[in-house]
């Protein structure tokens, strides 16, 4: 039985090896092509997001982090050079009929799952839990995803995302994708 939390700073640590272990500089050759995240959070940037944000959540088999997912205002996004040229963006893109900005959209990701845990209940339920917490405070989620990263595209247009266009940053392809807030989860078995 999993648990899903807002992490704490205690949590810290067990997020950032799971981090380590599926970064695209530092995953294993066998474990690629499974899916990575390419953004390296440091501990004083996961420590701003639960203290100010309060976006990581966290899904737990016991003790053990099996999964994280980061959500966040595009203030906290700022700081790196790709949220900063998707935040220039938001006014040209259109999602669910409106025009985005940062007041009616955040940034959900990276999302990380431990290989034991992918295939199972552990991403729906985390990315309901996540857009539980998020709905309050905005209508749309966005993210992005590297073209080169087919199975988190997979796994998140199944979760119900929309692919919103294609772009392109720093040589590396993505797609963007929206999802609708007011809307649960597909195969969530969340209570």
């Amino acid at each position: 039985m999993f648990k899903y939390k807002n992490a704490g700073v205690e949590d810290i640590p067990a997020v950032a090896r799971l981090q380590r272990q599926y970064h695209v500089a530092t995953i294993s050759p066998e474990d690629r092509s499974d899916g990575f995240v390419t953004t390296l959070f440091s501990q004083e940037q996961f420590c701003q997001l639960i203290e100010e944000e309060n976006g990581l959540a966290i899904a737990l088999d016991g003790e053990q982090v099996a999964a994280y997912a980061m959500a966040a205002s595009w203030g906290y996004w700022s700081a790196w050079p790709l949220f900063r040229h998707m935040i220039q963006d938001l006014p040209r893109t259109e999602y669910l009929g409106q025009k985005l900005s940062i007041t009616n959209s955040y940034q959900y990701g990276p999302i990380c799952i431990q290989r034991d845990y992918r295939g199972t209940e552990v991403l729906p339920n985390l990315f309901e839990f996540s857009r539980r917490q998020m709905a309050a405070r905005y209508p749309i989620l966005i993210t992005f995803i590297n073209q080169a990263n087919p199975r988190s595209l997979q796994a998140h247009t199944k979760l119900g995302l929309d692919i919103i266009k294609a772009f392109e940053f720093n040589d590396n392809q993505y797609y963007e994708l929206g999802y609708d807030l007011r809307v649960p989860t597909a195969n969530s078995t969340l209570e």
